[in-house]
């Protein structure tokens, strides 16, 4: 499966390897287990009730083995570990929402889902400019809507209402009555290094990103949205450093990221610009195209075109491929906030929630 076939079948399922077995985490939110013929320990285990000491996973030969040891760089796993974590959360809202709104409906002789939808739910409509707004950040043409679509598009419109309008209740309904939760998030940490890569922000901002990313793959495009905005909201509290991880699938990808860093010899600033033309018009990544963008955010051109003649960032872009998958990146844009790792394009808010979390630990 390329890399790009990873991060597209990403919304469908995800796919683990954890201790030989093959775990499916589907999106209906059921975990499915298929164990390869050699996934049978065939070496001599005893299990045992208490560890040494904390964080001890097993002992071989008389020496510690640690958790950290036993996953050591295995980004899957830390993805399936967030997975489980989300997963508790999401279950843990369900029950609250029913055991706290469980006496309001007894009293208005209702059960509980029947007294959610007519309190909560009831006033949940979709507008048409709501729609038109949807197709717009999706990039989807008005003129594709044909009818099971908008029944799509609605539907989809429809539950993400719901459960904005549901964590609001929740939240009115916990405000002086916190839930004691008594299990944590999981936070995996890759000591990920910024690289000498186009950077903006300052070198002390307590936020590092560190991007990989490819200029033809359509997820980037989004994720370098989301980057866009990151950098208006958070401006000089965030340091975002691109490194360059074209896809073998993709043609125009390597010859793009040569020509990025061409740019950027000439300054950061420019190569921003050049990076928010080239993911607006992934289309034209062409030679020419390529050399008409960079003089339209300021480069000089003689000096792109003997950067470009020379070759002068190819190894650079060999180097930053290696180094991402080094560090365990199989699909782009994979991002690292503070060590953290994201994989996708996702929404905003879920790289803003990682964000302001690492602000308020630095506080």
């Amino acid at each position: 499966m390329s890399h790009e076939e990873l991060t597209t079948h990403s919304s469908l399922t995800k796919k683990y390897f954890v201790g030989g077995v093959l775990v499916i985490v589907a999106a209906i939110g059921f975990v499915v287990l298929l164990s390869p013929k050699n996934a049978k320990a065939k070496f001599s285990t005893v299990f045992k009730d208490k560890a040494p000491q904390v964080g001890a996973m097993a002992t071989i030969d008389g020496k510690i083995i640690t958790d950290e040891e036993l996953v050591g760089r295995e980004l899957e796993y830390n993805e399936l570990l967030k997975k489980i974590y989300e997963l508790r959360i999401e279950r843990l809202k369900h029950i609250a929402i029913e055991k706290l709104s469980a006496i309001e409906a007894a009293k208005a002789g209702l059960t509980v889902d029947d007294y959610l939808n007519k309190k909560v739910l009831s006033a949940i409509t979709i507008s048409e400019a709501e729609v038109k707004k949807f197709l717009a950040e999706k990039k989807i043409e008005e003129s594709q809507l044909n009818p099971q679509m908008r029944e799509r598009v609605n539907a989809y419109l429809v539950a993400t209402k719901r459960q904005d309008a549901l964590d609001a209740y929740l939240s009115k309904l916990t405000a002086g009555n916190p839930i004691e939760v008594y299990f944590t998030k999981p936070i995996f940490r890759v000591p990920v290094e910024a690289g000498k890569g186009p950077s903006f922000g300052p070198e002390n901002a307590p936020i590092s990103i560190v991007v990989f990313s490819d200029f033809q793959c359509p997820f980037c495009a989004k994720g370098a949205d989301a980057v866009t905005a990151l950098k208006k909201k958070y401006g000089s509290k965030i340091r975002v450093t691109f490194r360059q991880y074209p896809l073998p699938m993709h043609k125009d990808a390597r010859p793009a990221a040569e020509a990025s860093l061409c740019v950027a010899d000439q300054g950061a600033d420019k190569f921003w610009k050049f990076h928010d033309l080239a993911f607006a018009n992934q289309s034209k990544l062409d030679a020419i195209s390529l050399e008409k963008f960079a003089k339209d955010v300021g480069a000089d051109g003689k000096q792109y075109a003997d950067c470009i003649q020379k070759k002068k960032h190819a190894d650079t872009v060999v180097k930053d491929t290696e180094y991402g998958e080094k560090i365990g990146v199989k699909s782009t844009p994979t991002f690292f906030i503070n060590g953290q790792w994201i994989s996708g394009a996702l929404p905003i808010e879920q790289f803003s929630e990682v964000i302001d979390e690492e602000l308020a630990a630095k506080h």
